[in-house]
């Protein structure tokens, strides 16, 4: 199945990727290679710190030890879900057999070397979009900060010329599709896995930060007591 897209001006998705990729017209050209290096690994390797912070700050939240180990399960699911959500994609980019941007609209300005195979559905967006979702479910501050990184990851993509816009809607949709509809069983079976890592007394940190051991009372060094004076009734006397 080839779907590739006519170049008629009246197809909103080839207007908008026009729209959107000639904008490096008048753009400075370490602005463009700026944003190659972020379009093809500097937004995905962003994550990976994202994530870090994320698993660091719900470790040492505290709280008693399921609710750390279904946190840290939530973290976890994170990557695997982009991990998936690739693989879903595989047969689905065949299936469609869309020819890049490039490929099919010569005017289109090719902002990213060595891309290669089929547009439809973005693995950078799927990728991105999957992780963003999944720690949103886990924290939603960070998961905030990695949806906002997946959004301008599907920008760059269309801004370089290598996907439609529809390729990256495609890939929010199957990215966020996968990370949700599979967070009930990947919880069911992460969380017991990181119940059983919390319990190691090896490994047992990277899943909650352990807590200060408290002092017994009789360690604790009391004030040494005030020695008996004469009382005030004493004095006056």
């Amino acid at each position: 199945m080839n779907a590739g897209l006519e170049a008629s001006g009246s197809n909103p998705d080839v207007s908008l990727l026009h729209d959107v990729n000639h904008l490096s017209r008048s753009t400075p050209g370490w602005f463009d290679r700026a944003v190659e290096a972020a379009g093809n690994y500097g937004l995905l390797l962003a994550l990976v710190p994202l994530l870090a912070a994320c698993w660091w700050q719900l470790r040492r939240s505290g709280g008693d030890p399921d609710r750390a180990a279904a946190s840290t399960a939530a973290v976890l699911w994170a990557p695997i879900a982009g991990a998936l959500a690739l693989l879903v994609n595989l047969p689905i980019k065949d299936f469609v057999g869309r020819p890049r941007p490039f490929a099919d609209h010569a005017d289109v300005d090719v902002l990213a070397e060595g891309t290669h195979g089929f547009s439809f559905v973005s693995d950078h967006a799927t990728l991105a979009m999957a992780i963003g979702a999944a720690l949103f479910v886990a924290h939603r501050g960070f998961g905030l900060a990695a949806l906002g990184i997946a959004l301008l990851q599907g920008a760059c993509r269309v801004y370089l010329g290598v996907n439609y816009p529809t390729d990256v809607v495609g890939g929010f949709a199957l990215g966020t599709a996968v990370a949700l509809l599979l967070a009930p069983g990947a919880a069911a079976l992460l969380t017991p896995l990181m119940k059983a890592v919390g319990r190691a007394p090896r490994v047992g940190a990277l899943v909650s930060a352990p807590r200060p051991a408290s002092v017994p009372a009789e360690q604790l060094e009391l004030p040494e007591p005030r020695p008996e004076g004469p009382s005030e009734r004493d004095l006056a006397a």
